[in-house]
C-alpha cells in the first residue's frame, strides 16, 4: 500500500524516480507524483490514475534534478484526485507519506490557530504544513523534521525534501516499512528493496521509532530515543528476472505457472537430502510442550491458516485457534501457558497483524511467522521466522505465495505430528514422499487451463457465484471465492456444503453457479449430497474433482474439472490451482486489471 521512494543521485533524479515507482506499482495506488529540487528550488508533478499519466505530464513539462523523492498513493483520506496526490508540499518543504496520522485534526486545529490554511483532504499535507511552520519559525530542516515527527501519532513512513537542500533527504518509519539504499556517492530511501534493486543492492532498514538523515555521503539513523542506532548493512539478492512478466500478459498468470518451481525450492529447504527428515532453521520448535497454537493473520493468509487448523488438529493433536488479524487483539483474548502463536503475511508487514504480534509478545511461550519476507518487520520481530521461498510476488491476488504458505504450514504439521508421536517414522517418510511429489502434481494440474479458460468465459456472464467444500476443501472454497470477487468483481461467497442448508440454498437459481470443490475423499459422499440438493433446484454445479470422483458423482452436473489423484492431506495445495485459474481467466473474460484491481494493495501497511 502506498510506495516511497528517493533519490540523492550523481544522474536526473525524475527518470530514477519514476522506474522505482513503476517497480512498487504491485503495492497498489490511484495517484502518483515526483518532487525534484534544482537550482536549489523545490518543484513537483502529479497526476491520477497509473503512472503513464504521470509519465505523460512528465514529458509536457519535465522536472530537473538529481534529488527527488517519488510516490504511489493508495487514497484514505481524500478522494484520489490531483490535489490530494503526494508529493504534498508547503512552502519549502514536500514530503511523501505511507500510513495514517491519527492525530491530524488536533495537528490541523494547532495549524489553524497559528494562521495557517488547508489546501487538501489529506493528514499528509499537515505534516508539510506542519514542517513547514517549523521552517517558518527559524528551525533548520533536521530540526523541523525532529520536532514534526516527535508530534505525529499514528502509523507513518516519511521522506522530506527541503527547498535550497539538494543534498539532503530525512526519512523517518512507524508501523510502515522503509528501507535505505547506499550507492557509491548516491543514497536512496524506497518502501521495499524491489524499488531499489536498480540502483543498489546494499539495504539498510530502519526499525520502529527510527528517523534518518541522509547525504550522499552519510547515514545518521536515530532511534525513538534520540539515539545513534545506525542499522546493519545487508547485501539483498533480488532476482529481477522475477518482476518481468517473462512473455506473460500479466503477473498473475506468469506466478501461477512459477507455483511448480518455488514449491520444489521450499520444500528442499525444509526436508533433508534423505526426505526422512524435517529441518527447521534454530532454534526450532518443541511441540511436545505446546498446549495450543493460536494463528493470526489477514485475507488469503488467514485462510492458509484456516486449512492448517485442520492439518495441526487432525496429524498432531494440538488444539488451534485462527484470528482475523484485524479483530484479534481488540477482543483481548486470554493467553494460557503452553500458547505458541504463528503468524502468516506474504510482506510481513501487513498492518493488522503486526499489531496483533505484538499484543502477543511477552504473553505467548514463542512467536513463530510463516513469511515471504526475510527482513520483514514480522520476521524480524518473531522468535522463529519461516520463510516461505515463493520469491517476489507482483500480482495483488496471491497465489505462489499461498501455496508455498500451505507447504510450509504442511512440513510443520507434519513436524509437529512427529514430535508428538501421532506418526511413526515410515509415516513420516511417506507423507514427505508425498510432498515431494506435489510439484509434478502441480504441473499435470496447470493442463487444466484450456478447459478452465472455457468455463470461465460462461462464468464471466453472471453475477452471483457460490463455492463449497467440506474438510480442509471448505478454506479452499472460501479463497477461491476470494480470488474470483478480487479480480472479475463478480460477487462470490463460500459455504461449508454442510451448511447450504441452512440458509444459502435460498439463493439457488439456474443463473447461480455452484462452484463445488471436491477431490474423491472420506467426505466425498456428502458433498455429492449438496450437489443433489442444488441440482434438484435447477442450480448449476461446476464439480471440480478428480477422476474417481467425477464417475461417483453421477450425471446432471453443469461442468466438471478434472484434477489429479492426489493425497486428501495435500489436495488443498494442488486445489488451490483451479482456484486461481478459473479466477484469472473470469477476470480476463471480463477485460478487469488482473494484476492491479480497483481498490485493492498488494500489502496493507494501514488498519
Amino acid at each position: 500500500m502506498c510506495g516511497i521512494v528517493g533519490v540523492l543521485g550523481d544522474h536526473e533524479a525524475a527518470p530514477l524516480l519514476v522506474e522505482a515507482l513503476k517497480r512498487l506499482e504491485y503495492r497498489g495506488y490511484d495517484s502518483a507524483g515526483i518532487a525534484t529540487i534544482n537550482d536549489q528550488r523545490l518543484d513537483r508533478r502529479r497526476a491520477v490514475g497509473k503512472l503513464v499519466n504521470l509519465s505523460d505530464a512528465l514529458v509536457h513539462d519535465p522536472l530537473a534534478g538529481k534529488a527527488g523523492i517519488g510516490h504511489t498513493r493508495w487514497a484514505t483520506h481524500g478522494a484520489p484526485n490531483v490535489g490530494n496526490a503526494h508529493p504534498h508540499r508547503a512552502g519549502g518543504v514536500a514530503v511523501v507519506h505511507n500510513g495514517i496520522i491519527e492525530n491530524f485534526r488536533e495537528l490541523r486545529s494547532f495549524l489553524a490557530d497559528q494562521g495557517v490554511g488547508f489546501e487538501t483532504d489529506t493528514d499528509t499535507e499537515t505534516i508539510a504544513l506542519l514542517a513547514n511552520h517549523y521552517r517558518d519559525q527559524g528551525l533548520s530542516p533536521r530540526d523541523a523534521a525532529q520536532k514534526t515527527i516527535a508530534r505525529l501519532d499514528g502509523a507513518y513512513a516519511l521522506c522530506f525534501l527541503f527547498d535550497g537542500e539538494d543534498d539532503l533527504l530525512i526519512a523517518a518509519r512507524k508501523g510502515s516499512p522503509l528501507a535505505i539504499g547506499y550507492g557509491e556517492g548516491e543514497m536512496f530511501v524506497g518502501s521495499d528493496a524491489i524499488a531499489l534493486a536498480p540502483l543498489t543492492d546494499r539495504i539498510s532498514y530502519l526499525e520502529e521509532g527510527d528517523w534518518a538523515v541522509i547525504t550522499r555521503t552519510s547515514v545518521e539513523i536515530r532511534d525513538t530515543n534520540g539515539t545513534i542506532a545506525n542499522r546493519a548493512i545487508k547485501t539483498i539478492q533480488i532476482d529481477t528476472a522475477r518482476v518481468d512478466k517473462a512473455g506473460y500478459k500479466h503477473f498473475m498468470a506468469k506466478e501461477i505457472a512459477e507455483q511448480p518451481v518455488v514449491l520444489q525450492g521450499a520444500l528442499a529447504h525444509y526436508i533433508n537430502a534423505g526426505g526422512d527428515a524435517v529441518t527447521l532453521p534454530d532454534p526450532g520448535l518443541d511441540f511436545s510442550k505446546i498446549e495450543r497454537l493460536t494463528m493470526v493473520a489477514c485475507g488469503t493468509a488467514f485462510y492458509a491458516c484456516l486449512v492448517a487448523k485442520y492439518w495441526f488438529e487432525q496429524l498432531a493433536g494440538i488444539p488451534v485457534e485462527v484470528d482475523v488479524a484485524s479483530e484479534f487483539r481488540y477482543r483481548e483474548p486470554p493467553v494460557t501457558a503452553g500458547t505458541v502463536a504463528l503468524f502468516v503475511s506474504q510482506s510481513g508487514e501487513t498492518a493488522d497483524t503486526l499489531a496483533a504480534l505484538r499484543y502477543m509478545e511477552g504473553k505467548a511461550d514463542k512467536i513463530v511467522s510463516v513469511v515471504n519476507v526475510p527482513e520483514s518487520s514480522i520476521a524480524r520481530e518473531s522468535d522463529l521466522p519461516l520463510p516461505i521461498l515463493a520469491g517476489t510476488e507482483i500480482g495483488v491476488a496471491s497465489t505462489k505465495a499461498f501455496t508455498c504458505q500451505l507447504t510450509t504450514l504442511a512440513i510443520l504439521a507434519l513436524d509437529a505430528a512427529k514430535q508428538r508421536g501421532k506418526i511413526n517414522d515410515a509415516t513420516l517418510v511417506q507423507m514427505l514422499a508425498n510432498l515431494r511429489g506435489l510439484p509434478g502434481l502441480m504441473n499435470q494440474a496447470l493442463g487444466i487451463e484450456d478447459k478452465t479458460k472455457a468455463v470461465s468465459a460462461k462464468l464471466a456472464e453472471t453475477r452471483d457465484i457460490l463455492f463449497l467444500g467440506r474438510g480442509a476443501m471448505y478454506p479452499l472454497a472460501l479463497e477461491g471465492a476470494l480470488k474470483l470477487k478480487e479480480i472479475s468483481y463478480i460477487h462470490a461467497e463460500a459455504y461449508a456444503s454442510g451448511e447450504l442448508k441452512h440458509g444459502p440454498i435460498a439463493l439457488v437459481d439456474k443463473h447461480v453457479p455452484v462452484i463445488v470443490m471436491a477431490p474423491r475423499d472420506g467426505l466425498f459422499d456428502k458433498t455429492v449430497s449438496n450437489m443433489q440438493e442444488v441440482m434438484a433446484r435447477g442450480g448449476k454445479v461446476l464439480l471440480i474433482t478428480d477422476h474417481k470422483g467425477a464417475e461417483e458423482a453421477g450425471a446432471g452436473v453443469w461442468d466438471t474439472i478434472i484434477m489429479p489423484e492426489i493425497d486428501p492431506f495435500l489436495a488443498p495445495i494442488l486445489y488451490a490451482i483451479p482456484a486461481q485459474l478459473l479466477a484469472y481467466y473470469t477476470a480476463v473474460a471480463k477485460g478487469t486489471d488482473v494484476d492491479q484491481p480497483r481498490n485493492l494493495a498488494k500489502s496493507v501497511t494501514v488498519e
